[in-house]
């Protein structure tokens, strides 16, 4: 029984969750969802801020610079396709990556410097470091560029698409591939340093999280690993769900936080220990912190604030999808949504200040977010997964509900959830 098949009206994301312990959920075919994406006024990307000037890429294929204090618009610039990447600010630039296989670099009032064409689209953004720029294509390759004359420094080939970002940290890049691996590249020549191998596509428009000498990265394979910088060698990894990671992970303090395509939002400790979890009826991503409190986005169309304890404080909801992490400053949180427009709430009660529509009304249409599963009645464990059992008890990674679970009316479907396509 496919899922794409399956009647989603009458119940809620929630009560499929909980019947699934009796089901076995397989991945059937590639993940392709985030390349069918179609054009429209939806924002699928994080705001960037700098001196009261919010800068956003929209899938109207523009890239908008507005006036953070009163949602003007300042400028926008057009590409030839559809945006997914957030902007980067360096060195007086910004750089900006397009669908059409672009990478752009404009000066701050928006016009163009330098542009570099690679051989596919471009979903994750573009990282910097030291005057020079690096990013992935749907080509396969990591490319390095000179920051000031867009000339390649090198490049390196993975073993499929990549749609990720890469992390920068001292002279080393870290990116993920649809291959699976997560690569690990020196940054002055692009030579590989070493490669982690996971069980699916890694792929997120954000960055991997590198603290404390240890890179977070999530798999489409279900876990979030932890795995040592300097060698390439895994310290810990934690099951996530049965419908894969798109989200980087986030820290805050010594708690990690991982949002999962299955609708809940983790909190961790640094060994990888589960402290609570925030469920939500849709697909949940990388969170944002701020004064004492989380900011996280959601399918269901949804901005939630909560505390840092897991416990929804408010929700702002919108017309579509909210479907990457949200920008701060100065008591107010910024972040765009499916329904074509760009939000300014405040940060302590979740009012609405203003909000910006892009060029077009029409909205953006995603696939089914699972169509790259089937469930089928679970009849009997296999020996794969009594061996994953036994393996995970071993070493303690055994993922089990603790005093501190957050089990509150915040986690099942509520009056304020709305119905939507892009579920």
């Amino acid at each position: 029984m496919s899922i794409d098949n399956m009647d989603f009206e009458g119940f809620s994301f929630d009560d499929f969750s909980m019947e699934l312990e009796e089901f076995e959920v397989k991945k059937v075919r590639k993940f392709d969802r985030i390349w069918k994406v179609t054009g429209g006024g939806s924002i699928l990307n994080k705001p960037v801020m700098r001196e009261d000037v919010i800068y956003f890429g929209c899938m109207d294929s523009h890239m908008y610079a507005v006036n953070a204090r009163t949602g003007d618009e300042v400028w926008r610039f057009r590409t030839g396709d559809r945006i997914t990447s957030s902007p980067l600010l360096m060195g007086g630039r910004i750089f900006i990556a397009s669908f059409d296989g672009y990478v752009y670099a404009l000066n701050m009032e928006g016009r163009e410097l330098w542009n570099f064409r690679t051989g596919g689209e471009i979903f994750g953004s573009v990282s910097g470091a030291n005057g020079k720029v690096f990013f992935g294509s749907r080509d396969g390759f990591v490319y390095c560029l000179s920051a000031e004359t867009g000339e390649v420094l090198w490049k390196f080939r993975t073993g499929d698409e990549i749609a990720s970002t890469p992390a920068i940290e001292g002279n080393r890049v870290y990116i993920g591939s649809f291959d699976g691996n997560f690569y690990c590249l020196d940054a002055e020549t692009g030579k590989e340093v070493w490669r982690f191998r996971t069980g699916g596509e890694i792929f997120y428009p954000g960055p991997s999280l590198i603290h404390r000498g240890v890179v977070y990265f999530a798999s489409f394979d279900n876990y979030l690993y932890a795995v040592d910088c300097e060698t390439g060698k895994e310290i810990w990894r934690f099951r996530t769900g049965k419908y894969g990671n798109t989200a980087p992970p986030a820290v805050f303090g010594d708690t990690l936080f991982q949002g999962s395509r299955d609708g809940i939002l983790y909190a961790l400790t640094l060994e990888g220990k589960e402290i609570w979890r925030f469920r939500a009826p849709a697909l949940i991503f990388t969170p944002l912190f701020y004064h004492g409190r989380i900011y996280v986005g959601c399918e269901d169309g949804n901005l939630y604030c909560l505390n840092l304890e897991g416990r929804e404080e408010w929700r702002f909801e919108t017309d579509g999808f909210v479907a990457w992490s949200p920008a701060a400053s100065n008591g107010r949180v910024y972040f765009g949504s499916g329904d074509c427009h760009l939000y300014c709430v405040d940060a302590e009660s979740g009012k609405e200040i203003w909000r910006f529509a892009t060029s077009t009304s029409v909205k953006s249409q995603l696939p089914p977010p699972y169509e790259s599963f089937e469930v089928s009645v679970r009849k009997s464990k296999s020996e794969e997964e009594k061996e994953e059992e036994k393996y995970e008890s071993e070493i303690g990674r055994e993922t089990v509900e603790s005093e501190y679970s957050v089990r509150s009316e915040y986690s099942f479907k509520s009056e304020y959830q709305t119905k939507s396509e892009y579920r």
